[in-house]
């Protein structure tokens, strides 16, 4: 009986092994992915003039936008080389944005935007204001802060960091008088 049992799963079994090999040249069906929108990566900041009662500080009280000033964006690899260079503009309201079009990570931690890229000062259009300070570290390389900002819409989507203020300052301030420094008059 076990014997007649075992002579009539032959068959089934080698008909599970065609059709197993049959199938095993065949592709395997792959999940369809949800279409996602290339993201790009922004940078916004302002450029002000320093008021001369600032001077040497890093306080931008009274300060003011400055109109058509230019700051680079620099970004290097986790090799230390630079992968991306490209100069902005600032607005009517010293506002910069900045498209990074072609900023690419080749290594998704070490060249992500908040660790490689930084922004400096360049160049200001007003002759009374264009000298470089370091307010925010505008000088050497301001770096991006992550402010959980994104621009989406139904094509478009970017990831915006910002960086500085930063700020240029006059060259003409009139020099400090710091009271400590004045020596005493001998009383008569």
């Amino acid at each position: 009986m076990a014997s007649s049992q075992l002579i009539a799963l032959i068959p089934l079994l080698f008909l599970s092994l065609a059709i197993h090999s049959v199938t095993a040249n065949e592709p395997l069906p792959q999940p369809q992915e949800p279409f996602e929108k290339p993201s790009d990566v922004v940078v916004e900041g302002m450029v002000y003039c320093q008021s001369c009662e600032q001077y040497g500080t890093w306080s931008l009280t009274k300060a003011k936008p400055i109109e058509a000033a230019t700051i680079s964006v620099i970004c290097k690899d986790h090799r230390n080389r630079v992968s991306f260079y490209k100069a902005f503009q600032t607005g009517k309201n010293g506002y910069f944005y900045g498209e990074l079009k072609g900023f690419k990570m080749s290594h998704s931690f070490l060249d992500h935007p908040l660790h490689s890229c930084k922004v400096k000062l360049v160049s200001s259009p007003l002759e009374n204001c264009n000298l470089l300070t370091n307010i925010n570290e505008g000088l050497y390389g301001a770096p991006l802060r992550y402010e959980d900002k994104r621009i989406v819409s139904s094509n478009y989507e970017a990831v915006v960091y910002a960086a500085g203020p930063l700020a240029f300052r006059p060259d003409n301030c009139p020099p400090k008088e710091n009271p400590e420094l004045v020596p005493e008059l001998p009383l008569p």
